[in-house]
């Protein structure tokens, strides 16, 4: 048999109990704003059939994918996103449900890709998907939605909305392959690789309009270059939408994402302290639905990049340190102390009890460590039904009856 230590395959992570309360707490405050905008919660499997992301992105995404070959001969993919899941079910269950369908999602995606600073190949996404209601409302309440989860998780953030309509009618005069090709430039944010792109295809004259609609500020001046697109009044209700509930957001039309994905309004946040790599949520109007068997059904979304979110606020304190009592006991009163224990979990206080036969002396040494109070069991209090209880940061002691330990504990671990 191996002796060697095993290590954790790589771009995988372990969590020890303080990440994790972190990231539940977090999680917690995701799911209950999703919950106030009527998004209810959906979950798919952590495999699917290989062809459901390839059947939108192509063969060549099963190089960044965990695909193989079931024992049944399947070619089965762990999930690299959640999106086309949540179409596939909308598909296969959702189509008899009352329209427009609300879900929000939080899974661990798979994607086999170099890991660096917030991007790992387990990596986890909070999403939410609204579909089956095409209108500038419609596109409003998901990118408001956005804006408050991320407002909700705490981070220092800037959002960024774009409409496509933008980008492709600047390029509609240019080949399909040269407006991929530029577009991909773009969503890279390599602008003079663009300008580029059309200056080497004979389309110099597109090169000062496409710059100035990167850097296209308010809606005058994005509609004073591209002209008065039919999407124009979609555009201009979904920012009067977003004005109107208190969004803060900077118009960005040369937002690309994935352009054969999204179909109308796109929008990104990007967090302070986390570098070049400072996108966590990206999301815009698509349809998918026909792909997978359905009908062409419209619909906006997004995904919210979960560790980098917890990564933007690693320098934040997320989760005050629950309170935890500590009872000290003595060999005889370890009856008293776990009847204590049981009283107080079930009016949920964190207690901790001495599993080692540890003396008096050490289970007290090791309160200091670990609790923010000490309920000493001792013989005197066995025999007269009371508790001592010590704060181990002030160090004030008290003496209740046990019934009145429940009623006075919470506030005395709170005191300084």
């Amino acid at each position: 048999m191996s002796t060697k230590t095993l290590a954790k395959p790589r771009g995988t992570r372990d969590m020890l109990p303080d990440e994790m309360e972190s990231r539940r707490e977090i999680e917690m405050r995701l799911r209950n704003c999703a919950r106030t905008f009527g998004y209810r919660e959906i979950t798919t499997p952590a495999f699917e059939e290989t062809e459901l992301f390839t059947i939108r992105s192509g063969e060549g995404i099963i190089a960044e994918m965990y695909a193989f070959e079931d024992k049944g001969g399947r070619s089965l993919a762990l999930r690299p996103e959640l999106t086309a899941p949540a179409l596939r079910l909308y598909v296969n269950e959702g189509r008899s449900l009352v329209k427009p369908i609300k879900w929000c999602y939080f899974g661990d995606c798979f994607r086999y890709e170099r890991p660096q600073k917030g991007r790992y190949r387990q990596f986890w996404q909070f999403g939410a998907e609204l579909i089956d209601a095409d209108s500038a409302f419609a596109d409003a309440e998901i990118i408001m939605l956005a804006n408050e989860l991320l407002t909700s998780a705490g981070v220092t953030f800037t959002l960024k909305i774009g409409h496509l309509a933008c980008m492709r009618t600047l390029l509609s005069e240019t080949p399909p392959a040269l407006q991929v090709a530029v577009r991909q430039a773009l969503d890279k944010r390599e602008s003079d690789k663009a300008a580029s792109l059309l200056s080497e295809n004979g389309y110099e004259h597109l090169v000062q309009p496409l710059l100035a609609l990167t850097q296209a500020k308010t809606l005058s001046e994005i509609f004073s270059i591209i002209g008065n697109i039919p999407e124009k009044e979609r555009i201009v209700e979904i920012c009067q939408i977003l004005d109107t509930a208190g969004v803060t957001y900077e118009l960005s039309p040369a937002i690309a994402r994935g352009l054969d994905y999204y179909t109308g309004i796109v929008f990104e946040a990007f967090a302070e302290g986390l570098g070049a790599e400072n996108q966590i949520m990206g999301g815009g109007a698509y349809r998918l639905a026909h792909l997978f068997g359905g009908k062409d059904t419209p619909s906006v979304g997004f995904a919210i990049g979960f560790d980098r979110v917890m990564v933007a606020l690693s320098n934040k304190q997320v989760v005050a340190p629950k309170p935890q009592v500590s009872i000290i006991y003595l060999p005889e009163t370890r009856d008293a102390a776990v009847h204590v224990a049981a009283m107080l979990r079930k009016r949920g206080i964190c207690v901790e009890l001495d599993l080692m036969g540890r003396s008096f002396s050490a289970q007290m040494k090791n309160a200091g460590k670990i609790a923010d109070a000490a309920i000493i069991i001792g013989e005197n209090e066995k025999s007269t039904g009371t508790v001592t209880a010590k704060n181990l940061k002030s160090g004030e002691q008290m003496q209740w009856s046990l019934s009145a330990l429940p009623e006075h504990i919470t506030e005395f671990m709170s005191e300084r």
